[in-house]
Parts: C-alpha cells; structure tokens; sequence
C-alpha cells in the first residue's frame, strides 16, 4: 500500500500543505491557503513594528488547506496518509490561560493583539531584548552564550516581557507562553493543557535559552532579575524537549473530522520553517541552506567533535537536534531580503494606488491595470538592473530596512542609501538593493567562517532562489562560492513530510528518509572570479556605509 505523509507549511502569509509519496519523495498534491485576518491588514500596525496573528487565522486556515487538498489528490489518497508534521515561522509565540487556550480564542480577549500570536518579526520588544542581553552579561553564567551573545527581539522572553508590561488584561489572564509550531501539534493531538504540553527542542533551544547544561532554562532568579513579572514562568515550560522526528501523539477525532484523516494518524513535534526546509534540501556539515523569501534563515549543521566547545558569536543560536538529530544546528539569518525589494516596489509605485487617475477607466479597470504593473516591477528592474556594469551606478545600499537579525542581532539599525544623484534612476537604486541583500548574506558566511564552521557552497530554497537569475547571480558571485537551487518549489513542507515518515515508522532515521525523500538540485550558480573581485571593493563600501549608521545611531 501506498503511504504517503503531510507536511504542513505555515509562513507569514499563507499555509501550505504538501502530500509526498514515501516510497520515492514524490509531491503528490499541494494546496495553499492564505490567512483572511492577516491579508486584510487587521491587528497590525507597521510604524511601531506590531506584527500580530490572530490564532483563528492558523485554525481556519488548517482546515481549509488540507480540505482543498484532497480535490487534488489522488482518490482514496487521505485514508494512507501515516504521518503529519508542522513549521511555522518563528519566534511567534501566544500567550495561553491555565486550560492552555490561546486568548484570542476567548470572547474577551477576540480583539485584542496583545493577547494572539507576535509574530516573527514583530519587534516591538527591542528594549526588553536589550535588557536580557545585559543581564545575561552580568549573570555568571551567560544563558545566551548558545544563542550568539545577544539576545533578539524577534525572540520568545522578549516578546512575552513586552506584551505582560504593555497589558494588564493579558498579564492577568496568562498562564503560560507557547510557540507556534509547538501549539500546531498540540492542538491537533489534544495535549494544549499545561498538564499534557510538551514542547519541541527547536523553538526551545533557539530562542527560549533552553539548553541541558544547566537543566532547561535559565533559573527564576536570572528572569526576575530582569523583571518580577517573569516570576514563575520558566517553571510552567516545560524543562524536556523534543525533536522533530520524535512523535508528539496522535490525530484526534475532532480533528481527524475537520481534516478527513484517520483517527490515530501520527503527528510529529514541530520545528521552525528554515530547520525543515534545510532537511528537505538534504542538509550537510559545509553547506550552507539559505531559505529566500520576505526574509532569509541560513540553516548549517557541524558534527559535535567539530563544535567542540565553541560558541558561535552573533547567530541565532546553536542547538543540539534542532536539524536532524545527533547534530547541532545553527541558525543565523537576514530581517530582510524580499522585503527590501517589495519595500521599493511598493515606494515607486505609490502613485497607482493613491492618485485618482483619469475618468476613462473605471474603478476596477484601474485597479486591475495598477496590480498588472505592480507584478511586473521587480521583473523589469531586474531585467534593467542586470544591464549595468559592476560598479558602475555608485551607489550603496544597506539591507538593514527591518533591522539587522545576524550577524550581531540590532533592530534599532536602519537601512541607509548613499551615492544617489540626479542621474541617478530606478534599476540603478534596484541593482544597489539587491546588492545589499548579496553583502548582507556575505557577512554571515563570514562569521561562520571566522568562527570555525566551515561554509564551502550554499543551497537556496524558496521563491527568489526560481524567480531571478540576476538575483541569484549576483550572490554567487558576491560569495564567491557555487549556489545550488532545489527543484521543490516547497522544501520546508517537504521537509516535515521526511520527518513525519520517520515519526510514522517509515524510516529507522532522518538520513535514511532524506535519502529517498529530499529534494534534487534544478540549478547551479556558479561565480564569476571577474566579477567576484568586482564585489569585493563593493562590499567595503558596504561595510563602511554600515560602520557609519552604526555609530550615528
């Protein structure tokens, strides 16, 4: 009998839902479904860096996506479904009362953002992170020494800190904090009571300063010091952790309804969107996986004798089996990446959407027409942009626009633009964008490097890496190394469907699944040593230009 498993996707916008053939890694069917809440704009406000989810937008969505799937599928396919398992985006955490509920989905708290999910780049946290990296400094122990010696406001304490502080309501109702891809498997396995919860080694180790030295997380005595708010907290977490492979229960009959799946069918521990798609992309000690979207996460493993007792300086954090296990992943990554080049899509195109144009037209031709250009921007601006010399357009770019996540996390950073002239015109500012995000990706594989873990190629997974050649080009030739590109257009998805197939008891390991299940190279960029010099004289301006906003700060 055919068994097939399902891996489960949910980004910033949207939810995928992936069904692969265990015998051979096909991709049977995917559907996707975006989040209603979210797409309208509702309990976000952009100029305070409040990003936040509404738990029904997650619920609702879940539903809708695997449903459609099965119009997709094969006949009969959702009866030999084995396993499911889930990425999200993180650190995306919610606050839960002592039933383990998400606030949101209380009638009192329906409205409220400071009670649903913050979402990974939400950074309204800044001073609280800042105030958990001095005081980790000041400890004896430094609890953040495994997640690069700063501590980010894209990450768990911070963000819960932030929203006690901010809001009496919540801080009252809160029990506990929960992660996104830990509370998708609970809820599907009926474990969200505090009593029953177990929570994943990825989320925990990543951003929560979990670590079995010193027996889970930090001591109450380090949170108080920071604030007596956090009393108590880290002892309603739980102090064991579990990795993806391992299986978190089972489908219940609620949800087994909801979804049309058997009752029983394993789910697995969750892990973060990057750390599975590295394992879709057949992730090894020396490569580099580089998930390109809105944003990046760089995802390398080393073996422990490789590791030894180093800790690496400005990433976000090195966990033992936050990958696959028996080796210790690290994380590092870029605040943005498409959302640079969308940030100036959206800037030059301001008029289409705000300036009443002629009568002729009606509204929706308008309107159509207005979407028609604005999908066909950054096309032609990198189609202009690969025209120009290496060089040749003097001007610099920061990629710093939603701050800076590695290497050395700073969300009070800006992006800054230097060289503009009057000659200067839209695929020249476009190129020196691009660039940026090219520079920006540079200094992370420089960090690793330069702290000991080797980075000889770089896989990229998601949207960029197929949609543009000058894009891609550009970075091999700013790495100077050579860039494969997967063939999945769903590699993190893909990556949840290998681990379900071991949870399911398809596969004895995580290796053994990828063998058959991973996802094969389409393309491979290779740098140019001409231009690679070019760039290198480039990425100094880059660096200066950098020092610069750095200390005007």
């Amino acid at each position: 009998m055919t068994r097939y498993t399902l891996g489960l996707d949910y980004g910033s916008d949207s939810v995928r839902a992936l069904l692969v053939d265990t015998s051979n890694g096909k991709e049977i069917a995917t559907n996707v479904v975006y989040y209603p809440r979210w797409k309208q704009g509702l309990f976000c406000e952009p100029a305070k860096d409040q990003f936040r989810q509404h738990p029904l937008d997650y619920v609702e969505s879940l539903e809708q996506v695997v449903q459609g799937l099965w119009a997709q599928a094969p006949a009969g396919a959702a009866e030999q479904v084995v396993g499911i398992s889930f990425d999200t985006t993180g650190s995306t955490p919610v606050a839960v009362d002592e039933n383990g509920v998400a606030l949101a989905l209380k009638p009192e708290f329906a409205e409220n953002p400071n009670a649903m999910f913050v979402l990974w780049k939400d950074h309204t946290a800044i001073l609280e992170a800042q105030q958990i990296t001095q005081a980790s400094a000041k400890s004896d122990e430094n609890y953040i020494k495994y997640e690069g010696g700063i501590y980010s406001s894209e990450w768990f304490w911070a963000k819960a800190l932030h929203v006690l502080r901010e809001d009496e309501s919540v801080r009252n109702a809160a029990h506990s904090w929960v992660e996104h891809c830990d509370w998708m498997s609970a809820l599907i396995t009926g474990t969200t009571h505090p009593s029953a919860f177990r929570a994943s080694r990825c989320a925990a180790g990543h951003k929560q300063m979990w670590h079995e030295s010193w027996g889970g997380y930090p001591p109450n005595e380090f949170f108080t010091s920071i604030d007596p708010l956090l009393d108590g907290l880290r002892d309603r977490l739980p102090a064991q952790t579990f990795t993806a492979e391992e299986k978190c229960g089972e489908l219940t009959q609620e949800w087994a309804d909801k979804l049309g799946l058997p009752v029983g069918t394993v789910v697995t521990f969750s892990a973060f969107d990057c750390h599975m798609g590295a394992v879709g992309a057949n992730v090894k000690p020396g490569v580099l996986t580089k998930v390109m979207g809105t944003s990046t996460c760089d995802i390398a493993i080393a073996s422990y004798e490789d590791m030894g007792d180093k800790c690496i300086k400005g990433i976000c954090g090195q966990v033992d089996g936050s990958v696959v296990p028996g080796m210790v992943g690290l994380e590092a990554g870029q605040s943005a990446f498409g959302d640079l080049y969308a940030w100036f899509r959206n800037l030059i195109n301001w008029p289409l959407k705000n300036i009443e144009a002629s009568d002729v037209l009606d509204a929706e031709t308008k309107a159509k027409l207005a979407q028609e250009i604005e999908d066909k921007t950054l096309f032609k601006l990198g189609e202009e942009a690969a025209k120009l010399p290496i060089g040749s357009t003097g001007v610099t770019a920061l990629d710093w626009v939603n701050g800076r996540r590695t290497p050395d996390a700073d969300q009070t950073v800006a992006m800054a633009i230097t060289g503009l002239k009057m000659g200067s015109h839209a695929p020249q500012i476009y190129r020196s964008l691009v660039e940026a995000t090219a520079f920006g990706a540079r200094a992370i594989i420089e960090r690793f490097k330069s702290e000991g873990v080797a980075i000889d190629s770089v896989v990229t997974i998601g949207g960029i890496s197929k949609k543009s050649d000058f894009v891609m080009q550009t970075c091999a030739d700013v790495w100077n190394c050579p860039i494969d590109v997967l063939e999945s257009e769903q590699s993190c998805a893909l990556g949840a469907a290998i681990f379900a197939s071991v949870a399911a008891g398809v596969y004895p390991s995580v290796a053994a699944a990828q063998e058959v299940m991973a996802s094969p190279v389409c393309k491979t960029y290779q740098p140019n040593a001409e231009n690679a010099a070019k760039f290198d004289e480039l990425y100094k301006n880059y660096q200066a230009l950098g020092a610069y906003v750095e200390s005007s700060k």
